[in-house]
């Protein structure tokens, strides 16, 4: 992966978080914090589709499999730090 990828997906996480925090409405951290979950969950995600094998959406392509994967992230990644969070 090189660094224009991962700026592309730095990016994408971006909006991806700032789209799971309008989903998971009451489990985020504000715009800056779900842009940051976003941008770690994105690559978590982009990380596990590629592992599972889904087409155009591993870390570093842009695509609307690419997209999905990221929402889908860092909108689970925003649920487990709702739930730690709130469980402490």
């Amino acid at each position: 992966m090189d660094l224009t990828s991962v700026i592309i997906w730095i990016l994408l996480g971006a909006v991806a978080g700032w789209l799971a925090g309008l989903i998971m409405k009451g489990r985020g951290f504000g715009t800056i914090g779900n842009i940051v979950v976003g941008i770690v969950g994105s690559f978590i995600g982009g990380w596990l589709a590629g592992q599972l094998g889904i087409s155009g959406a591993e870390v570093g392509g842009f695509s609307f499999a690419s997209i999905l994967t990221a929402v889908a992230g860092a909108s689970v990644l925003l649920f487990v730090t709702g739930l730690i969070r709130k469980a402490s």
